[in-house]
């Protein structure tokens, strides 16, 4: 059971916007035992888009297409699927009701004929009512091969996958069980990983593939299973999980499916031990503070941030004294101590973070290297920074020791 994903809008090609659309419906059909063969990404321009359906029916199961909807003349999606399945657009009434009553609820400007040709549909296609939005999808077949046809908006498409999409998939055809188990691991470089699984790794099961995800400061191993009995095959990768964790077990901090961020498991050490957390970040500019409050039920540890990028506010806001970095520079282990023990004060907290470093290009305040970073790490038994060295681009530097500040803090939780 194969698919294909052909996004279509020139706003793609010339990176304007980022295709996240083909990312969640990989993940979803993925989860129905639906394997996407192949993305692709085209202009809004009916010779390619004729080409691109001619292609992905002949390899592929279904074909879902996002973008191309709108009202406007350059989205053609439409009519080139009139083209391709010999068909003529009619009007649905259906859904000029359901336009007309968006419009009279929720749009301030007056309804036009451009948005009425949202209704005009082809006459072969099913329809999938899109209740956010104008632009409904359309489920059109071509032998044995679905086309579904989806609106671009993020929000739209997703709902309309999970609404009718997908369950529509599942009742039309068979599909084999495809079974994915992440662990997530932080602090040990990828190479350094693979030395210690070697041995596992050479015998695992021939139906059990395996795949590195690293990323900065972090890697996820992935352990996938294709077959017709589901129980069997997540058997085969818990027997083989279970042989991971004496390897590997001190740079496990969890499992994807259990929501594996270690921001997460932070957020859940945090509030079985009712304890709080604040943050003190200079060149990663809240990028910590983000992460951890991006995690729902944050606001029952998490007491606050401050960002103090420029000196003078790490002096006036942050109340670090001035002679210390004098004597020791803003980027030092004296500051970074400073830092997280004054913003524990301050927020009232059990835990703090502080950053302080040179991300680059230049040196700033500091002449310390380009990716010299120190994080300071406050807890009830004390204070302490560490110097790490995290390489000269701008980015990497900020992810990196966002990933590593994590890491140290999740280790004084735990043995807190």
């Amino acid at each position: 059971m194969q698919a294909e994903i052909i996004t279509i809008g020139d706003e793609i090609l010339i990176g304007q916007i980022v295709d996240s659309n083909s990312a969640f419906i990989s993940k979803e059909l993925n989860k129905i035992g639906v394997s996407v063969y192949q993305i692709t990404s085209i202009q809004d321009d009916r010779e390619h888009i004729l080409k691109a359906f001619k292609e992905a029916g002949e390899r592929s199961s279904v074909v879902i297409v996002t973008g191309g909807l709108g009202p406007t003349k350059d989205d053609i999606t439409k009519h080139a699927i009139c083209e391709f399945f010999d068909d003529r657009l009619v009007r649905d009434d259906a859904v000029l009701g359901h336009i007309e009553e968006l419009f009279k609820k929720y749009i301030t400007t007056p309804i036009s004929d451009l948005n009425r040709e949202q209704a005009m549909v082809p006459s072969k296609a099913t329809v999938l009512h899109n209740e956010f939005g104008t632009a409904p999808g359309i489920w059109i077949k071509k032998g044995e091969t679905a086309f579904v046809s989806l609106p671009g908006v993020p929000y739209e498409m997703k709902n309309l996958m999970a609404k009718s999409v997908l369950p529509k998939i599942v009742e039309e055809y068979d599909r084999p069980h495809i079974v994915h188990k992440t662990i997530v691991t932080y602090g040990m470089g990828e190479s350094a990983v693979a030395e210690k699984l070697e041995d596992w790794e050479n015998n695992l099961p021939s139906y059990i593939k395996f795949a590195y995800l690293p990323n900065l400061g972090s890697v996820r191993l992935r352990l996938s299973a294709k077959g017709n009995d589901k129980e069997t095959l997540m058997a085969g990768i818990e027997e083989q999980v279970e042989k991971l964790y004496p390897l590997i077990g001190d740079i496990i901090y969890g499992e994807e499916e259990e929501d594996g961020r270690v921001e997460k498991q932070i957020g859940t050490l945090l509030t079985d031990k009712g304890l709080t957390l604040s943050t003190a970040e200079s060149f990663t500019g809240g990028a910590i503070a983000e992460r951890i409050t991006a995690v729902p039920g944050a606001s029952n540890y998490f007491m606050g941030s401050m960002v103090c990028y420029a000196t003078e506010a790490k002096v006036n806001v942050l109340e670090v004294p001035r002679e210390l970095i004098d004597e020791h520079s803003v980027v030092s282990e004296a500051v970074a101590v400073a830092m997280a023990e004054n913003v524990k004060t301050k927020l009232n907290s059990d835990f703090a973070i502080a950053t302080t470093g040179n991300a680059g290009p230049t040196k700033g305040d500091s002449d310390a290297d380009v990716g010299t970073v120190y994080i300071g790490i406050s807890t009830p038994k004390g204070t302490f920074a560490q110097k790490f060295t995290m390489g000269r681009h701008r980015e990497r530097v900020v992810k990196k020791s966002v990933n590593k500040a994590f890491e140290l803090l999740y280790k004084e939780i735990l043995n807190f």
